[in-house]
Order: C-alpha cells, then sequence, then structure tokens
C-alpha cells in the first residue's frame, strides 16, 4: 500500500466518524461542545491529510477540491481564537463529505480493479 493510499484509507475513516459523530442533527451539533469539537478536529486531520497527498493522485481525482479543502483547514487551525463558523463546519458536514467519500471509493476502486 502506498503513501497515497493510507492517506486516502485515514481520510475514509475520518468522513465515517465524522457523520457518526453528527448523527443526532445540527441541533445537537450546535447545542454539544464536545461533538462539534470533535467534527472539527476530525475535519482538520482530515484537511492535512489531503495536503499529504501526491499531486499526482490529487489530479486523478480532479471531482474534488483540493485547494478549498486545504483553505478550509488553514481556517480551522488559525481562526480558532477568533471563534470558528459552526454554520460553515455544518455546511461542510452536511454537503461536501459525501462527495468526498464518494471521488476517493471511485478512485479506490478503479486502482484497485
Amino acid at each position: 500500500m502506498n503513501e497515497d493510499q493510507v492517506y486516502l484509507g485515514y481520510i475514509l475513516d475520518c468522513i465515517d466518524k465524522i457523520k457518526e459523530y453528527s448523527q443526532g442533527g445540527k441541533q445537537e451539533f450546535f447545542a454539544n461542545s464536545m461533538i462539534s469539537d470533535a467534527i472539527i478536529r476530525r475535519l482538520q486531520t482530515l484537511a492535512e491529510s489531503t495536503q499529504r497527498l501526491s499531486e499526482e493522485l490529487k489530479a486523478n481525482i480532479p471531482d474534488v477540491d483540493w485547494r478549498n479543502i486545504s483553505g478550509f483547514r488553514n481556517i480551522l487551525v488559525h481562526d480558532y481564537l477568533g471563534g470558528i463558523d459552526l454554520n460553515t463546519v455544518w455546511d461542510v458536514v452536511e454537503n461536501y463529505l459525501d462527495n468526498l467519500r464518494e471521488q476517493i471509493l471511485r478512485h479506490l476502486e478503479s486502482v484497485n480493479t
């Protein structure tokens, strides 16, 4: 297994954990700081992992906006004192992770067959 596959596996694990943590919905996410903190931390490490992927791999999965993920990571890491916008975090959880998961799985299927 090459390094890219290790990172992709970790990213998929992060997505699965975030989905598990967010099962209680938006209201619980906003009300329970342990849940929001856990999701934010997983998003941060997910995004950090994407920065370690090879440029070749990123080019092979063009339907993922790798630059946006990297930018989001920078917001999570550097804006914690200014307050992270939980609405933005929830938007990522609800609207972007499923596509990222799908694109990674599609790529892994294509290289493993």
